[in-house]
């Protein structure tokens, strides 16, 4: 670790962890949720809202960047920071997933992928070098190793096969990296559900050399339990003395189960997609606005709550806005989820500081448990 990138361990509680991540560009308090800015925006927020929200750093994505507005424009423009107007830390995903995920006619060779914009249909060779290369010039904080992430369920020789090519391109993507002071590059655990493989992906990891690691391929439609299964075992796989970083996930006891298990960052669409669809995340479970139950309700979403939508509006107004079809219906409820999430941070970094993360994580799934209050 360098001194303008270091991860410092604060407090243990079984293995739960809190601490914080120093880069030039400020602290990242861990564990950490990261707001997904897919094109520059966490979408139906502003970014001085996003850090209102108390997030330490947000995630923007290669794949989508690289293709609108192009890298080389954001970079000619002041980097990802200035052109959205996020002074605090970026990680930029390495544009492998959504590669395999949304783009057309792929092709993967030893090389990279190419393939064609789901947007205009124009070819394109993604591989460690270039999305290296398009991360730079993006100016993210923290860089992410190009990697292969197949869906699961996938045979063992289909997963042993991407994860070594993955662990490939990772040492491609250290040597593109190069010595960037102040820029961090992760490296990303692979493996599927195979014990033996994360344990050889982690041991190929190490020989390279990484600021930070992640766990890829999970959440992509293995479950919980058997995501549970994993992370039983392959945080501890990964140095202690680096960030670890759930990738994709996850639903708020997705979180809660994954910090319980040695996890200190995450990202996911999630929040922002549910605030969209008229979902809302609250200490009692989540609420869909879109329920006529609410109609009447003058009661606020979540009386605990600071948010702006909790603080000043009723259950009868978001859902009127809802169904209504008004964009102040996702601001406000993308706001409430962002802010909930941090919350659910913040009360987690919290607990395992004091010594009482087991206590939290009883209380939280008995409020949960308890389900919403009941309708007037």
């Amino acid at each position: 670790m360098s001194q303008d990138f270091a991860f410092h361990l604060a407090a243990t509680d079984g293995a739960a962890r809190t601490g914080r991540i120093e880069t030039p560009r400020g602290t990242i308090r861990t564990p950490a949720f990261m707001p997904v800015g897919t094109a520059a925006t966490v979408k139906a927020m502003r970014p001085e809202s996003v850090a209102e929200t108390g997030a330490d750093i947000l995630l923007g994505n290669t794949y989508h960047l690289m293709l609108r507005p192009g890298a080389e424009r954001v970079d000619r423009l002041g980097g990802l920071h200035r052109f959205m107007n996020w002074d605090r830390p970026i990680l930029t995903d390495s544009g492998g997933f959504q590669v395999m995920s949304l783009a057309d006619l792929r092709k993967l060779t030893e090389d990279g992928v190419r393939f064609r914009s789901h947007i205009d249909g124009s070819e394109h060779l993604l591989s460690p070098e270039t999305s290296m290369e398009i991360q730079r010039l993006l100016g993210s904080d923290i860089v992410m190793c190009f990697d292969e992430c197949p869906a699961l369920p996938a045979g063992r020789d289909r997963i042993a096969e991407s994860m070594e090519l993955s662990m490939r391109w990772a040492a491609r993507s250290k040597a593109a990296f190069g010595e960037r002071p102040g820029h961090a590059l992760f490296g990303i655990q692979q493996g599927g559900l195979e014990r033996d493989l994360r344990q050889a992906s982690a041991d190929a990891l190490r020989d390279i050399g990484f600021h930070g690691y992640a766990i890829g391929g999970l959440a992509v439609g293995e479950g919980q339990a058997a995501m549970f299964e994993v992370l039983d075992y392959a945080p501890a796989m990964l140095p202690a003395d680096r960030p670890r970083y759930l990738m994709g996930v996850g639903k708020p006891d997705d979180i809660v189960g994954a910090v319980a298990r040695g996890v200190d960052m995450m990202d996911c669409v999630l929040p922002s997609r549910s605030g969209r669809t008229g979902q809302a995340f609250t200490r009692r479970g989540q609420v869909n606005l879109k329920n006529a139950r609410h109609a009447d309700d003058p009661r606020p979403l979540d009386a605990d709550c600071a948010c702006p939508a909790c603080r000043d509006y009723s259950r009868a107004y978001l859902h009127h806005l809802f169904r209504a079809g008004e964009i102040l219906s996702s601001m406000l409820l993308t706001w409430h989820n962002l802010h909930y999430y941090q919350e659910l941070m913040a009360g987690m970094r919290a607990a395992i500081g004091a010594g009482e993360f087991a206590s939290f994580e009883s209380r939280f799934h008995a409020l949960r448990d308890e389900g919403d209050i009941d309708p007037i």
